[in-house]
């Protein structure tokens, strides 16, 4: 089977602007597409921006609504699937989410953030209550998972049991934790044998200082691709053929003894 070239892009574009973040995750989705990707993964809540404070509830939409039509738009037009983030409307709640369009338009999968971290998300999202959703993308199973949610083992464990192959976690890490991108993702990675997309933020929003740091990790524990501080657009490949390797030399998956962790639960 042939590698998926990936595609992280780790920008923060223009918080509370809607339209000309569409822009740029259109202007990033043709240089991925030229440069051979056919996946684009964005960061968490790409659409509206992260730190947008009380604008939350003006900018949230459902998940079929205008900004999941205009990133249809943008797939269809470059031939490749994006994975982007936004804050999902669904009656009276809202939810920090990811969505996954197909290279043809088509919504794949629509993930809502689990684990919320810190005063401004549990202020106004609601948590997520789906801990596995997945896709199939050229012939790899995909999953989903949304920034904090990666820092729990649990979460990339449950993943990998259902068979996911490449994790996308779009992110909005900030200061002062660059160790989650540079030590634990491409841990999680190795521990559960897949590969993990970690797409972040990067700059300065409101109180939040971003990162960057994005990294397409590997199921031998390195960054196979990583960007720097920047705005940056960075490509990586995943082999289903190195990742079959790797888990029939690393046996964790099978030398569980699931029988003695009942307690963890």
């Amino acid at each position: 089977m042939p590698s998926l070239r990936t595609a992280l892009l780790q920008s923060s574009g223009r918080p509370g602007a809607v339209a000309e973040n569409l822009k740029v995750l259109d202007e990033a989705a043709a240089r991925a597409a030229g440069a051979g990707a056919r996946l684009l993964v964005s960061p968490e809540l790409f659409l509206t921006g992260y730190a947008v404070g009380d604008a939350v509830p003006d900018l949230a939409e459902p998940a079929d609504g205008p900004g999941a039509r205009a990133v249809a738009e943008i797939a269809v037009r470059h031939g490749l699937a994006v994975l982007y983030g936004y804050p999902e409307r669904d009656g009276d709640r809202i939810f920090n989410s990811a969505r996954l369009v197909g290279p043809d338009g088509t919504p794949s999968a629509n993930y809502r953030k689990t684990h919320l971290f810190g005063t401004f998300e549990q202020t106004w999202f609601t948590p997520g209550d789906t801990p596995v959703v997945q896709a199939e993308l050229d012939g790899v199973r995909i999953g989903l998972l949304i920034c904090y949610d990666v820092e729990f083992p649990e979460n990339v464990r449950a993943h990998a049991l259902a068979g996911t192959e490449l994790l996308l976690v779009p992110t909005a890490l900030m200061h002062p934790f660059p160790f989650v991108a540079e030590s634990v993702v491409p841990v999680r990675a190795f521990e559960s044998q897949m590969y993990i997309a970690y797409v972040n933020r990067t700059g300065t929003e409101g109180e939040f200082e971003f990162t960057g740091l994005s990294c397409l990790a590997g199921p031998d524990g390195t960054a196979r691709a990583r960007a720097g501080r920047g705005e940056e657009l960075v490509l990586g490949d995943v082999d289903p053929g190195f990742l079959a390797a790797s888990r029939a030399a690393n046996p964790y998956l099978h030398d569980r003894r699931p029988g003695l962790y009942g307690s963890l639960a």
